[in-house]
């Protein structure tokens, strides 16, 4: 907050309406006279006495009204005025005597004493109250969202947003000081069935034809690289037309860099240097260097490619432990070629059976069969599963008095979610996350591509544009799924901060893989054949990587959602509750881009 007050009470913000802003009084103003202007935060009238808070981006300050200083018409306007209603005033700056001083505001060591008011913006009573008691619950979200005019005058919702705007000017400068261009992309781009549905814009020139809003700025970076500009940067809007779940946006910002003649220690190398950056921006600090950690070590010990290091419960395989059972379905399972993984939990004896029944929902869920559940105790292992072990079962299992084992059988794609979930379940419950602490992790060594599981078909795991590990490059004709990527995630508290890859700036390996893809050369070069046509014309060996800006700045925040980061942000349902959109457009409007909807009337209702 500091930092944003001086930068705009600076001279070159005084105007002919306020000479200050109603956070940066202080003692040292006492004498002078000032003007300000802001939103009735509060106001108490006490019978001749009235007392208002002012309040603007910067904080809020105390003015008074009083027959010694204050005409009649100002005691009587200030007694009047409705909260939010916008007011110009001007008076002298008084230090409070040392009983009247407050130490929750910034500025409780003075008051304004008015000489003169002016309501400048008469308020109605607002939906909500801007500054409910500390006891008061928030309205809905859904309230907020509709008044959002309203909500983002909260100090919460302002401290959050200008902590974002200072995070974005901090990427600019460590990027420019760097060598990096801020270059521009285009919004209105060609439509690429690759990833996430496109939102689709149709063009009133050319009938039938559209545009597509741009998921990423991917190849039009991958172009400036070709034509020279060897590091770019751009904090890019990106469309995504995808269902959505709480920590996801329609429309989103990500930090978008692309550097030439680099390898991907290089990338990591900017990458994490810019994260030191923005944490130092918020006051947090960021030890490095991060961890690496490979992909397949991740999904091995921690079920998912995004670990949480903060605490250690690490996975393992004891399908050696399981093979002595003689129940019926674990020897079927092993008999498959299936694994049986778990985890340890510390003094996890101690939770009940309703909440390791709660736990096995929460595998099923993932898609696992079950949840195989193993207490120990003073006297040895408990449960059904332990009694069909052979003996010394606990010791194999590293389990002892008071621990609980937590294990899942199945192929790796539906045992690895799952116990992913019971890994972070379990550390919530048992509450194992240490407060104030925080973990980066990077993750490399991605996998190129993934085998659908019904159709078996490839799909590339980031984008069909990233290069392939130069160790794997003879896989591709044999076995592909097993082919790593140059590609890599930085993950911090179990959450994917960003990630990227070297590219492909061969055109020929380019080729091949689309083929891979089951993209032949006509699509190929239909959907992106300006891409191949800058390849061949010469490209450099580049790279690069995105951050998801919205998420940094509710984590640095310490808000619980995107949508306390982003100004005007969508509803879960893709709704803008305060504007009305998305709404009905006027037939004749859709004629004019030659569309009709059809049953128009089912659509609207």
């Amino acid at each position: 907050m500091t930092e944003s007050v001086q930068s705009f009470s600076s001279p070159e913000m005084v105007t002919s309406l306020r000479t200050h802003v109603c956070g940066e009084l202080r003692a040292s103003h006492a004498g002078e006279t000032v003007r300000l202007g802001g939103w009735v935060h509060r106001s108490r009238d006490l019978g001749g006495l009235v007392f208002i808070d002012l309040r603007d981006r910067s904080g809020l300050v105390q003015l008074s009204f009083g027959p010694a200083w204050s005409s009649a018409d100002a005691i009587a306007a200030a007694a009047a005025v409705g909260v939010e209603s916008v007011v110009l005033v001007e008076g002298i700056v008084v230090e409070r005597t040392e009983a009247q001083r407050n130490s929750d505001m910034a500025t409780g060591d003075v008051d304004v004493q008015v000489t003169s008011v002016r309501v400048v913006g008469p308020a109605e009573t607002p939906a909500f109250p801007v500054a409910p008691a500390k006891s008061d619950k928030l309205p809905s979200e859904e309230l907020r969202l509709r008044h959002r005019y309203l909500d983002l005058r909260r100090s919460e919702l302002q401290r959050s947003l200008m902590l974002r705007h200072r995070l974005m000017q901090s990427t600019r400068r460590f990027l420019d000081a760097r060598g990096f261009l801020e270059l521009e992309t285009p919004i209105l781009t060609k439509p690429t069935p690759e990833g996430a549905r496109d939102y689709l814009v149709p063009s009133r020139v050319h009938a039938g034809e559209f545009y597509a809003l741009p998921q990423s700025p991917q190849i039009y970076k991958q172009l400036f690289m070709c034509a020279g500009y060897d590091r770019y940067f751009q904090i890019a809007r990106c469309f995504r037309d995808e269902d959505l779940r709480a920590d996801r946006q329609p429309e989103f910002t990500q930090i978008d860099i692309e550097a030439s003649f680099v390898g991907q220690e290089d990338i990591l190398s900017v990458a994490e240097q810019l994260i030191r950056e923005l944490w130092g921006t918020a006051g947090v600090p960021a030890q490095s260097p991060f961890p690496r950690m490979t992909y397949a070590h991740a999904m091995e010990h921690y079920g998912c490619d995004r670990p949480d290091l903060r605490y250690d419960l690490q996975l393992h395989d004891m399908t050696s432990v399981f093979a002595t059972s003689d129940l019926p379905f674990l020897q079927a399972a092993i008999a498959r070629g299936e694994r049986v993984r778990g985890l340890r939990v510390p003094g996890g004896g101690t939770m009940s059976r309703k909440q390791t029944d709660e736990l096995e929902q929460l595998a099923k869920g993932a898609g696992a069969s079950g949840l195989l559940v193993i207490k120990c105790t003073t006297e040895g292992l408990d449960g059904k599963v332990a009694k069909s072990l052979a003996a010394g079962a606990g010791d194999a299992l590293g389990l002892n008095a008071g621990d609980l084992g937590l294990y899942v059988t199945g192929a790796d794609h539906f045992a690895s979610p799952a116990l992913d979930r019971i890994r972070q379940s379990v550390a919530q419950r048992l509450q194992l996350i240490p407060q104030n602490t925080h973990a980066f992790v990077i993750v490399t060594d991605f996998p190129m591509f993934e085998r659908d599981p019904v159709t078996g078909v490839l799909g590339a795991v980031h984008h069909p544009f990233t290069a392939p590990h130069p160790d794997d490059i003879s896989l591709l004709g044999s076995t592909p799924e097993r082919a790593r990527a140059l590609a890599y995630d930085i993950v911090y508290d179990g959450l994917e901060l960003g990630g990227g890859s070297i590219r492909i700036s061969d055109p020929a390996l380019q080729a091949r893989i689309f083929s891979l893809l089951g993209i032949d050369d006509a699509t190929a070069n239909a959907r992106f054949g300006f891409l191949l046509e800058a390849l061949r014309s010469g490209a450099p060996p580049h790279g690069g990587i995105a951050f998801g800006l919205d998420r940094i700045a509710m984590l640095l925040s310490g808000a619980t959602s995107l949508r306390d980061v982003i100004a005007f942000p969508k509803t879960t349902a893709a709704r803008a509750l305060f504007e009305g959109a998305p709404s009905p457009v006027p037939p004749d409007d859709l004629a004019e881009l030659s569309l009709r909807v059809a049953n128009r009337s089912e659509v609207v209702a």
